[in-house]
């Protein structure tokens, strides 16, 4: 694998936990300047505090005036090199009942959010012409899963977001891609079990038994996993690889 070749700063979305944080981490690890930003100013602090992260901004990413703000910020302490779209959120109903504000609650934070953060790094990148762009989708971004069609079409959405913005920005120097992991041993995760048990009455273990039976390796995906794979689309030896879904799901897809 190539590493960072240059002295980056990065800027993951969601980065005080789960994926993010473990992205975070990997990006200070392969000597970048990590910026991690967030909602919840706590556990940006605690990647901070932890050496996972350097810098910690506060903002919803689905509010496009405080994400310019925040991103503003910090490529005022240094021009921001990598932008990971990371932060995002799910929630799972039966269609019939998944009404217009379930749609929009998908959509203002999987998708608008990587748009308004994109929005806000792409014009320096262009001028420098040099960046990578790396969107955290999902496996449900390149098939569907029952129950989450309003988070599967946010996921879709950045999907086809990627694959244009790479075309667009193809002779810039700057590189568009997407990881799609499948299900990912994460908190976010943990509150799907929890759901599953309450909902079904089944055991912990047969909860993550019925999430891992998607995984053809039988077993979740680890954060590490899928951070090695965005560090791999940071770096130098990554710069004709654009415009691609890569599923980090043990051949789910």
């Amino acid at each position: 694998m190539s590493g960072l070749s240059r002295p980056s700063h990065a800027l993951v979305t969601g980065g005080g936990r789960g994926i993010g944080r473990e992205i975070a981490s990997a990006l200070a690890q392969a000597g970048a300047t990590v910026t991690v930003l967030g909602r919840n100013r706590a556990t940006l602090d605690d990647a901070v505090a932890m050496g996972a992260a350097h810098f910690a901004d506060v903002a919803d990413v689905g509010d496009q005036t405080a994400v310019s703000a925040a991103i503003a910020a910090a490529a005022a302490r240094q021009p921001i090199d990598i932008l990971i779209a990371n932060a995002g959120i799910a929630e799972s109903a039966p269609f019939g009942k998944s009404d217009a504000d379930l749609f929009r609650r998908m959509m203002d934070v999987n998708f608008m959010g990587v748009v308004y953060a994109a929005q806000a790094v792409l014009p320096a990148m262009r001028e420098r012409r040099h960046g990578r762009v790396v969107a955290v989708a999902s496996t449900a971004g390149l098939k569907g899963y029952a129950y989450v069609s309003a988070y599967s079409a946010a996921k879709h959405a950045v999907v086809g977001l990627v694959r244009s913005l790479a075309l667009e920005l193809a002779t810039t120097g700057v590189t568009v891609n997407a990881v799609c992991p499948g299900f990912t041993e994460t908190d976010l995760l943990e509150r799907s079990i929890d759901n599953i048990m309450k909902k079904t009455g089944r055991s912990r273990e047969q909860a993550v038994a019925e999430l891992s039976k998607h995984n053809p390796q039988g077993r979740l995906v680890t954060p590490r996993e899928v951070a090695d794979t965005v560090l791999w689309l940071c770096g130098e030896g990554a710069g004709a690889i654009t415009g691609q879904a890569i599923a980090v799901a043990g051949g789910e897809v």
